[in-house]
């Protein structure tokens, strides 16, 4: 882990292929990014990496019984993580990608670490072709959870984040400064559509 985490600029709608590139590197090895994403900036690691996983948790000083989202590169992707029914595909399908994390019951492949109590998970596509791409290039969903200070205030811009978490990460791509606004939280358990947080996702 580098003692203080690197940033490269990069452009969030079109990025740089050796920049993605850079970003799989570091997760495959289990380390631990900050990225730009269609909402805050996100604290990301590989799914499939324990050690990465674990850091992340440390880094961002959080309970082990609160499970973090993560994000796919395709709608088609989500079912290999989430059992996906008709309602719940028609569903998502009309709102990704988009700024929208939806909940929905855990296929045994996710790491109970993922999972709450009820062995639900939390699973975005987001509108952000930076997001989605490094998801992509590794294979795996990328855990994520917003890029915050010590008093649990977003970090919007590259240098912030550096000068408060730089020390536990071991890359941040810059993409400018981000606007202050979570996913819009949907539950999709039971068939049954329910907004447990109204962020930037607007429902029609």
């Amino acid at each position: 882990m580098a003692s203080v985490a690197p940033i490269l600029e990069v452009n969030a709608e079109h990025p740089q292929p050796r920049h993605v590139q850079r970003a799989v590197e570091v997760l495959s090895g289990g380390g631990l990014i900050a990225y730009p994403t269609d909402t805050y900036y996100g604290l990301a690691c590989d799914l499939g990496s324990k050690k990465g996983i674990e850091r992340l948790y440390q880094l961002k000083g959080r309970d082990r019984k609160k499970p973090m989202s993560f994000l796919c590169p395709d709608l088609s992707d989500v079912a290999k993580y989430a059992h996906v029914s008709n309602f719940a595909y028609r569903t998502m399908k009309g709102l990704t990608p988009g700024a929208f994390t939806f909940i929905l019951e855990a296929t045994r492949i996710v790491p109970e670490v993922m999972m709450s109590k009820q062995k639900q998970v939390g699973i975005r596509v987001p509108d952000s072709e930076l997001a989605r791409a490094i998801a992509a290039g590794l294979g795996r969903p990328l855990v994520t959870t917003s890029a915050t200070d010590s008093e649990g205030e977003p970090l919007t811009d590259a240098r912030s984040i550096k000068d408060s978490l730089g020390h536990g990460l071991d890359l941040i791509l810059d993409g400018g400064v981000t606007l202050l606004e979570a996913s819009t939280v949907v539950s999709l358990i039971g068939d049954q559509l329910e907004v447990l947080r109204q962020g930037k996702g607007e429902l029609d």
